[in-house]
């Protein structure tokens, strides 16, 4: 585990340079339509501020490719973030240069400055060296509580990092590494992971590294259809990886091997037409019709995965298991959805990542203190559990040199 904030000591006064994952959503009036990002940054700059820290925010919105777009700028998010802190958040115009500087050299204890779009800089992505001294040299402390940036090596996750010491885990970093940590690293079991999405292709290292370390793995969504035609049933239109057919007759070799019970649809929701106003039925998974495409998981296998969550003592789920975004295509989420909330209510451990899991359980309506932990990083999640070093934590001091 790496040092966090909690572990700085005395920082009144400190200029502490902060990057957090601010990447929310907007609509065509620049109005933010989902904070939760935002939300989750607020312990971190709150504990600072208690501590009588000068918080200078560093974040990205959007892909710019390294040009100032007026519609990326951060002003929506620096106004969100006031308003949530009840304190005026001092929103600069650039992240770097002397006028930046000079702005932050009138920053008061307890006070937080939003810089610019991170991204509007190549540099930024190009993880340039001098790019990030300049960052650096604007603070006294790095904290690095972006999640859902942490596999990325840019200068403001990895680069900052190298020049500026103490270089410590804000606490939303903390909260995400000891939870995905430490389901992945000591799990009560039965542990049982739900692993959907459309492509095996986006997930062949999760579902690798998890048969090793699951009891059952649950597979979902339009992975199930390359899963089916491997095992030589016709999938019709489905969305189907055929280069990908191998991969999943050694994935279900794997299991057996190592006596991890593989779960794989019974019966599906078929539609003929990709919309609300579909003909469907319920089908068996080995009888999918060749003009019809495999859209949700069927009620056999709802009920089928329902009783293996909850006997579950450890979940965790990433990815729908069926097109949830069209209503008639969302009953099968929806049943996963609620039946991880009735697990954890009854005492199981429960891990969700992936924005399409967030964005689902939204849609139905659950409250998010219904599980364990929501992750916040979407492609940060998923390397993790490959076992993947993620060079935003990598580059944090490790415990005993954060106050060096």
């Amino acid at each position: 585990m790496k040092k966090t904030i909690k572990d700085l000591g005395d920082i009144q006064g400190k200029r502490v340079l902060v990057r957090e994952d601010l990447n929310v959503p907007l609509n065509d009036s620049q109005e933010i339509t989902d904070d939760t990002r935002i939300r989750a940054a607020l312990p971190t700059i709150n504990f600072l501020r208690e501590k009588g820290a000068k918080v200078i925010v560093m974040a990205h919105l959007g892909r710019p490719k390294g040009q100032f777009k007026d519609e990326l700028r951060l002003n929506p998010v620096a106004e969100r973030l006031s308003k949530l802190l009840d304190s005026q958040v001092i929103k600069l115009d650039d992240c770097v240069g002397d006028e930046v500087k000079s702005r932050l050299e009138e920053l008061k204890d307890g006070e937080v400055a939003l810089l610019e779009n991170i991204r509007f800089y190549k540099q930024e992505t190009d993880n340039d060296a001098d790019f990030a001294k300049q960052l650096s040299e604007m603070a006294d402390i790095y904290v690095n509580d972006a999640f859902g940036a942490a596999h990325r090596a840019h200068a403001s996750t990895e680069g900052v990092a190298k020049q500026l010491s103490p270089a410590v885990s804000g606490l939303l970093m903390e909260k995400e590494l000891k939870a995905l940590g430490g389901i992945l690293e000591d799990p009560q079991r039965p542990f049982v992971a739900v692993v959907g999405g459309s492509k095996v292709s986006t997930k062949i290292g999760v579902l690798e590294s998890l048969v090793n370390k699951v009891d059952t793995l649950v597979l979902g969504g339009g992975m199930t259809y390359t899963f089916l035609k491997a095992q030589g049933y016709e999938v019709g239109k489905s969305i189907c990886e055929t280069d990908k057919l191998d991969v999943a007759k050694d994935l279900m070799k794997k299991a057996e091997e190592k006596n991890v019970q593989l779960l794989i649809s019974e019966d599906v929701l078929v539609a003929d037409d990709f919309s609300q106003e579909a003909n469907t039925k319920v089908v068996s998974a080995k009888e999918i019709p060749a003009d019809m495409e495999g859209i949700d998981i069927g009620l056999k296998t709802r009920e089928t995965i329902k009783n293996t969550l909850m006997n579950a003592k450890t979940i965790l789920w990433n990815g729908p298991v069926g097109v949830f975004e069209i209503n008639k295509f969302a009953e099968g989420t929806k049943a996963v959805a609620e039946a991880v909330a009735a697990a954890t209510e009854q005492g199981a451990s429960s891990v969700l990542g992936g924005g399409d899991t967030v964005a689902a359980i939204e849609k139905f309506g659950i409250s998010p203190e219904a599980y364990t932990h929501i992750s916040t990083g979407g492609g940060a999640s998923l390397e993790f559990i490959e076992g993947k070093v993620l060079p935003g934590v990598a580059a944090l001091d490790e415990p005993e040199t954060a106050n060096k």
